[in-house]
């Protein structure tokens, strides 16, 4: 059983669960409205040290075994399911909650009855779900089919996409989502950015996720609903003695194919320069579409979908979108585990000359300070110089 903290808890209350993320505090509980809650969700949770989670939706509505319910469950974070969509009317941001068993209470007032979940009845039902799994792939069939109609043009010939400063011909280009186990990802690939500096490519949080590790974004793609003003100042124009030493971080704001892109009024209210796309799938996808089109040598997927699960997590018009876009860059897409474990790394000429020197200089050092050994080394050398002129 979890310890409850001392007082009653803040309560965190957010429709959108990436935004809900960057509020959670531990000794929180969270009250969301998420049918299918993803394994990446339940993650971050977990990792915010939360109290207890409210869902006004299903975590497991039975159209796919999702992850997420599991992944509370088994970290002892209680979970109560299916209170309904009012109760996101019923609290709010920063009141004083509890939870006790299954019910939600915002001071003494009762605000919802949900059904709490254990770790045996998520397994239940993700049994069921499993049965689903058939019908799941007939719409997903026709929703492939239909996502190729509509984007035939920016699949197959890239109708759309933005010219960059910057050039990917030739070149490695890393995509970094903030997905699952993507800071293992960007640990275990130090050596190969080191080695090969690669274009590093960030969708939405991943470019935090970069600039976490010390890295500088070339190109920022997304809705930007999740990139912070310090790495969206990377794109603002040099002036004076910086300018034209490096093109600025690009930015290409990932817009719905009816023009709307929520992140616009936000990059115009910042004074920043960016390019649109308008797509309809996901603006991970249409990073390895941009990668493919300006001809880049590889492309590295940090953080990226790779499983069926996590394809269902995105949603039927999202697993079309990945499913489509991988079978058209497949021949140069490979997975970050992959490069990490095909390139441990080596040591460059250029650091094995400098560690040499390095030690050199130091002996040079210690020989010139100290005159019993200055007067030794002296007569070492003067013997070895007689030795090769007896010879010649």
């Amino acid at each position: 059983m979890r310890r409850r903290p001392s007082s009653d808890p803040i309560a965190r209350v957010d429709r959108r669960t990436k935004d809900l993320l960057r509020r959670a505090q531990p000794g929180d509980i969270v009250v969301i409205d998420h049918e299918d809650l993803d394994r990446l969700t339940a993650d971050g949770l977990v990792a915010a040290g939360v109290e207890g989670v409210v869902n006004a939706a299903r975590s497991c509505s039975g159209r796919y075994p999702n992850l997420g319910p599991l992944v509370l469950t088994q970290a002892g974070i209680p979970l109560v399911d299916g209170v309904g969509s009012l109760l996101m009317d019923k609290v709010r941001e920063g009141q004083r909650v509890s939870l006790i068993d299954d019910r939600l209470f915002v001071g003494s007032t009762l605000a919802g009855v949900g059904t709490l979940q254990t770790p045996d009845s998520v397994l239940e039902s993700m049994e069921i779900a499993r049965d689903a799994l058939a019908e799941q792939f007939e719409s997903f069939a026709r929703n492939t089919v239909d996502y190729m109609q509509r984007e035939r043009d920016l699949l197959f010939g890239g109708s759309g996409l933005p010219t960059l400063a910057h050039n990917l011909a030739d070149r490695q280009v890393l995509v970094v989502v903030r997905g699952t186990d993507y800071r293992q990802d960007l640990a275990a690939l130090r050596p190969y950015i080191q080695e090969v500096r690669p274009a590093l490519i960030g969708v939405d949080g991943g470019a935090d996720a970069l600039m976490d590790f010390g890295y500088r974004p070339d190109l920022i793609l997304g809705d930007f609903d999740s990139v912070s003003e310090r790495t969206l100042e990377l794109a603002r124009p040099r002036t004076g003695w910086l300018r034209g030493r490096r093109h600025p971080t690009e930015l290409v704001l990932h817009a719905y194919a009816d023009g709307r892109a929520p992140g616009r009024e936000r990059l115009d209210a910042l004074g920043l320069p960016y390019q649109v796309v308008e797509a309809t799938g996901t603006s991970e996808d249409v990073a390895y579409l941009l990668a493919h089109e300006n001809r880049a040598e590889l492309i590295v997927a940090v953080g990226s979908h790779g499983n069926l699960r996590e394809f269902l997590d995105k949603g039927r018009q999202g697993m079309a979108s990945t499913f489509l876009v991988r079978l058209r860059v497949g021949e140069i897409l490979m997975d970050a585990k992959g490069v990490s474990r095909l390139y441990p790394g080596r040591v460059r000429f250029r650091e094995t000359l400098m560690l040499v020197g390095a030690a050199l200089f130091a002996m040079g050092v210690v020989i010139w300070v100290s005159e019993p050994l200055r007067l030794y080394v002296a007569g070492v050398l003067r013997e070895a110089l007689n030795w090769v002129q007896g010879l010649l």
